[in-house]
């Protein structure tokens, strides 16, 4: 899987520069993101352990808004399941569980609102499932299988089954940007609600690079567009940034169980009601592609003896009319 990913991604980075130079007015994107702790090379299997999330975002007509303030605005829908492990996957005594064997399989739509003043306010909405039905065991299996990993053990004692539905909403904030437009800082928050995770969070997002304003920039998913108005933009992105954010835990269906099911698993947890989270990374984009590479820190989250965790990402989009 890690091979066929990083083989992918030089596939979408030769693209970059055989490509033809054209508009990036695009109003349609499509692409990926994969998670996984082995993409850091520490030999880890644990916790959060692989993420697969689908995406197709579209922009609506922004001619027809009927708002001033309003730059733009772009509908999404996401599929995509997580699996989260103990300190290993392959577990043989349940006293060795630290963390819940549990898998999050889901489908959603979101409406990502961007402002001129480089506000933008996501809304969101998912359905699906964790337990067995999120079929987490039957992925992490073929993975292994496919890479030659080691033999999977231990999902006999995940999670049990409960339908889930969650919501979410997403505000940012630029806060600042220096004289020559090549450095900002923007205030992030958002707060969860649902049967699966509720929480809320807070943080600050550092970009230093070839940056495109908020409502226009690969940092918030709004390089596409559909009748905007002409605006002197940045073609080429390609920034670094960092994600500091403290996160408050009040519920984690993947660590405590089904919320409202009474028999929630062999073995489960209270969560760590105060998380605190550092991501880094790097974005490219440019014309109909945009990639992005990032690290992301997080404290412990199990009131067990698990550890902290760490895992890579990769992004990958591509856009179209």
């Amino acid at each position: 899987m890690k091979k066929a990913i990083l083989s992918l991604c030089l596939t979408f980075c030769l693209s970059f520069y055989s490509a033809k130079a054209q508009t990036n007015n695009y109003k349609s994107e499509f692409g990926f993101r994969s998670e996984n702790d082995s993409y850091l090379a520490g030999g880890q299997d644990r916790y959060y352990t692989n993420g697969l999330l689908l995406n197709f975002r579209t922009a609506l007509d922004q001619s027809k808004l009927g708002n001033k303030k309003l730059n733009k605005m772009i509908l999404e829908f996401e599929a995509g399941q997580k699996i989260y492990n103990p300190q290993s996957g392959s577990i043989l005594d349940i006293v060795n569980v630290d963390r819940p064997f549990a898998g999050y399989l889901y489908a959603g739509a979101a409406l990502n609102l961007l402002y001129n003043s480089e506000n933008n306010l996501k809304l969101s909405l998912q359905t699906g499932t964790i337990g067995p039905s999120a079929l987490a065991k039957e992925a992490q299996e073929l993975m292994h299988d496919v890479v030659g990993f080691y033999e999977i053990n231990g999902w006999q004692w995940q999670v049990k089954n409960e339908f889930a539905i969650n919501a979410s909403a997403e505000y940012n904030y630029l806060l600042n940007r220096s004289k020559t437009g090549k450095v900002d800082f923007a205030a992030n928050s958002y707060v969860n609600i649902g049967n699966t995770f509720s929480g809320a969070g807070a943080g600050i997002t550092f970009r230093a690079g070839a940056i495109n304003p908020l409502f226009n920039s690969a940092g918030t998913q709004s390089r596409i567009s559909k009748n905007a108005p002409e605006k002197d933009l940045v073609k080429k992105e390609f920034f670094f940034y960092a994600k500091p954010m403290l996160h408050y835990i009040a519920y984690d269906a993947t660590i405590q169980g089904g919320l409202f099911i009474k028999e929630k698993g062999p073995v489960v947890f209270e969560t760590k009601p105060v998380v605190f989270s550092q991501q880094a990374g790097a974005i490219y984009s440019h014309n109909r592609f945009t990639a992005d590479f990032s690290i992301l820190f997080k404290t412990r989250e199990v009131e067990s003896i698990a550890k902290p965790h760490q895992f890579g990402s990769i992004a990958l989009y591509y856009r179209f009319n």
